[in-house]
């Protein structure tokens, strides 16, 4: 593999050991019979609290192992976490529940179930951790109507992942439907002290979105909530049960910031945006990078944040002739699914990029930092000036493979497909534009 291909892996990798969740957790945060103490406070706990943790979401496995290893001997604690897979090394104290993602499983409404009852026992002297992570909308969810089938659930799930709304107005919904999200979980808690711990792959001010919010005051109305459903034409394509508690106007307006469940309540971010950025941005200048950080992306449609990416690149460049110079971005591009093949948008970025650097000496790597994109085995893929012409000599052709979404096929060919495995991380998808020497 050329040394620069070689290169961008390495970062990538390097990057993901720098935001091991428990060693971050042991940095930024620290328990004691007295006191918690977070990055912006320290709060203080009654002597003979008792400790509950409900981890949700990609991350819930290693973010529980970091606290667990905070609290001081003979803690009493007990626990649940639901993750999209199961523990490796299942810890004590703790009840575990593999959730459905995309789309809610048994598990999922089980841990939600398995959650309110763990919070009913809550009072001024308990202390409940909700470490989260992105993934917790579909793996923890119980609907407020209680004629509401796991099947009728699921059905609302594939209709408004598939109505072509963007992601805040479907989690606008969620929110307004769930018996779990939208704050309800800070509710179910009561007088408890509230701490919350993200890891967030959700974008800079938008952490009510991260899981769908299940204890942050949600912004968003139920008048919000109508206006969506008209936009789309949701309600007739919803099971009918739901149609009928519509209907007749039962949807409650979810908690607000003045509710009084929320004065003990507490966020904390342990990893998002900027701890990515710096971590893949230090890994580059050991390598002898110039280096700029650009978030200007997300939510973009591939070929347009292509465009716009290699266009920063070439302009950098400039900027320094004679440097290796890197463009790194995060956030998480849209790319339709128009065909059956197997990839996801960041093996697509890659793919998109082929045949508009062919014969360049540029490298560039697309990677999910959970280690999965889209419906393939990889968490993305690099490609480099050369990846045409080795293409070609393979026949294989990337507009083909893009068309038909299969960009994850493309690589694995040429072995430029990159495999982790599921990372027990979620931050935000990580693409590394570099040139080569």
């Amino acid at each position: 593999m050329p040394p620069t291909k070689q290169l961008a892996r390495e970062v990538f990798l390097r990057t993901l050991g720098s935001i091991d969740i428990p060693a971050v957790m042991a940095q930024k945060i620290a328990v004691s019979r007295s006191h918690v103490v977070l990055p912006k406070a320290a709060v203080e706990i009654p002597i003979d609290a008792r400790f509950l943790v409900v981890a949700i979401g990609k991350a819930a496995h290693a973010m529980a192992a970091g606290l667990l290893a905070l609290f001081p001997a003979d803690t009493p604690y007990r626990g649940i976490v639901t993750a999209p897979t199961p523990p490796a090394r299942p810890l004590p104290g703790f009840q575990y529940f593999v959730g459905g993602h995309p789309i809610p499983n048994g598990d999922s409404w089980r841990s939600a179930e398995a959650i309110l009852e763990l919070l009913r026992a809550c009072d001024a002297h308990t202390v409940v951790f909700f470490l989260l992570s992105g993934g917790g909308s579909a793996l923890v969810e119980r609907p407020l109507e209680p004629s509401l089938t796991l099947e009728d659930v699921q059905q609302v799930n594939r209709v408004l992942v598939s109505c072509g709304a963007p992601v805040d107005a479907i989690n606008t919904v969620r929110r307004h439907f769930s018996a779990v999200k939208g704050g309800r979980l800070a509710l179910a808690a009561g007088s408890a002290i509230k701490i919350t711990v993200a890891v967030t792959d959700v974008p800079v001010g938008k952490e009510a979105a991260l899981a769908s919010g299940p204890t942050m005051p949600d912004p968003t109305t139920v008048d919000e909530v109508e206006r969506v459903l008209c936009e789309y034409q949701l309600k007739p394509r919803f099971p009918a049960p739901l149609q009928n508690w519509l209907r007749t106007g039962q949807m409650p307006e979810t908690p607000k910031a003045e509710h009084p469940s929320f004065a003990n309540a507490y966020f904390s971010l342990l990893l998002g945006m900027d701890d990515l950025f710096h971590a893949a941005h230090h890994a580059l200048e050991a390598h002898g990078y110039f280096c700029c950080c650009d978030n200007a992306t997300d939510d973009w449609p591939v070929e347009k944040a292509v465009d716009y990416l290699l266009q920063q690149l070439e302009s950098f460049r400039r900027e320094n002739p004679g440097e290796r110079v890197a463009v790194i971005a995060d956030g998480e591009v849209t790319c339709p699914v128009t065909a059956n093949g197997i990839g996801g948008r960041n093996s697509a970025f890659a793919l998109a990029c082929v045949e508009k650097i062919a014969g360049r000496n540029i490298v560039v790597l697309s990677v999910g930092t959970d280690g999965i994109d889209g419906n393939s085995p990889a968490a993305g893929a690099v490609a480099d000036g050369t990846t045409l012409a080795r293409a070609h000599a393979m026949g294989l052709d990337p507009a083909a493979a893009f068309r038909q979404s299969d960009a994850y096929s493309f690589f694995a060919r040429l072995d430029d497909a990159i495999v982790t495995g599921p990372t027990g991380n979620n931050l935000r998808d990580l693409r590394i534009l570099m040139t080569a020497p």
